[in-house]
């Protein structure tokens, strides 16, 4: 499990010391279900006693269900226990630069409905995009039949530095965005409870939790799309920096003086392994085309012999593979892992190439204990990342529906 979502133990009343056990149990159940309460006592640290407590709790709040049972050695069979799947949901919303995904999901992070806004590349405008994340909460709550009373939170991926405080303000300098207060121009069309990250730390949370990341203690998990983003996990944890902003991978210089990056720089790693980047540095582009649909086409071209698609490929994996190494020698990882849509497109095709360059460019003993390998969860790991973020606090104890709300929206 990812050391982040395991709660610390806080010294205080016993009110406290409750609400602690409740979590503790849990993060426990949630990762390792079915579970026993004799398996949950051994693995929480939990007497007998207080597991037997906090179960009764949590099966009288209609969190925990009993799911069957199973034989014990000499003994009576022992009951099976899970969390209860539709006890709630949560919606998770990906903001990218080609559209605009909202997915809603239950407790066992089964998708329930989905809604999807395919986006101009030159329209990236602030009312364009609330406009489409409200719509698109409409949307899957309709086609799930589920009421607003049932969900436990909203988590939002986006591009750029989410910088958390009192008020949620967004910087996407490639997205044109320049201080919004993206959680208060939601709010006056929601009163969902939102929770906003940064698209690459929303999918980083959802490899680290489900996917390729699982059991590693320093990953970093790389988003690429149109543009380039990283989650940098250090001892299970992710480094968000001063000011949120760690893991602009894609604004690392990596040709001094080179291409024109989107952010205004120049040599930017984005400006070489963005998809947007790709497909402008291959004259055999259609034009018309979408970019996920373009960056297949070129693959596809490649694939059948074309020198020029092979040639913008071969440069891609090699300056990919160069910023790997960055990570590599900088954060001494035991895994990397390629996610995003077009970060899984190339990694199909050029992972062994961009494997290549990495060792080349990397120290080789910090090479040799990392190893580079495809997110697991698709392309839409940011929005699942993202509806992680109110199941993390409601994990912690920080949100319990009313028992009549949930079952008049189940």
């Amino acid at each position: 499990m990812w050391e982040h979502v395991t709660p610390e133990r806080r010294r205080g009343t016993v009110r406290d010391l409750r609400r602690d056990n409740r979590s503790v149990l849990l993060w426990s159940l949630y990762f390792d279900q079915p579970s026993t309460r004799q398996e949950l006592s051994r693995t929480t640290g939990l007497s007998p006693a207080s597991v037997s407590n906090v179960v009764r709790e949590l099966i009288d709040e209609d969190i925990v269900h009993e799911a069957g049972a199973v034989d014990s050695d000499g003994g009576r069979p022992r009951v099976l226990l899970r969390i209860n799947q539709d006890h709630g949901y949560v919606i998770g919303v990906d903001v990218g630069e080609t559209r605009v995904r909202v997915e809603l999901f239950d407790l066992a992070m089964t998708e329930r409905a989905t809604a999807d806004y395919p986006l101009d590349p030159r329209e990236h405008g602030v009312t364009t995009i609330v406009d489409r994340i409200l719509e698109g909460l409409s949307a899957v709550l309709a086609d799930a039949g589920v009421g607003p009373s049932a969900i436990l939170g909203v988590g939002i991926g986006v591009p750029g530095v989410v910088e958390q405080g009192d008020e949620v303000i967004v910087h996407g300098q490639t997205y044109g965005w320049d201080a919004v207060p993206l959680g208060r121009l939601l709010r006056a069309g929601t009163d969902l409870p939102l929770h906003i990250d940064n698209g690459a730390k929303t999918m980083g949370r959802a490899e680290m939790w489900f996917g390729a990341g699982r059991g590693a203690q320093h990953a970093v998990v790389c988003l690429i799309g149109s543009g380039v983003g990283a989650s940098v996990i250090a001892h299970g944890r992710p480094h968000r920096g001063s000011t949120s902003s760690a893991g602009e991978w894609g604004h690392t210089t990596i040709v001094v003086g080179g291409r024109e990056c989107r952010c205004g720089a120049q040599g930017c790693l984005e400006a070489y392994v963005g998809a947007e980047a790709i497909l402008d540095r291959y004259a055999g582009a259609p034009p018309g085309q979408d970019e996920e649909s373009a960056l297949a086409a070129l693959l596809d071209a490649a694939a059948n012999g074309a020198g020029e698609a092979e040639s913008v490929l071969e440069e891609t994996a090699l300056y990919l593979g160069v910023g790997l190494s960055d990570l590599i020698n900088l954060f001494n990882p035991e895994r990397i892992i390629l996610g995003g849509w077009a970060g899984l497109l190339l990694g199909e095709r050029l992972l062994p190439r961009i494997r290549d360059a990495a060792r080349r460019h990397s120290l080789r003993h910090a090479f040799s204990e990392t190893s580079i390998e495809l997110g697991r969860l698709g392309p839409e790991a940011v929005a699942l990342g993202a509806a992680t973020l109110p199941v993390e606090r409601f994990l912690n104890g920080e949100t319990i529906l009313p028992v009549e709300h949930r079952r008049s929206a189940g």
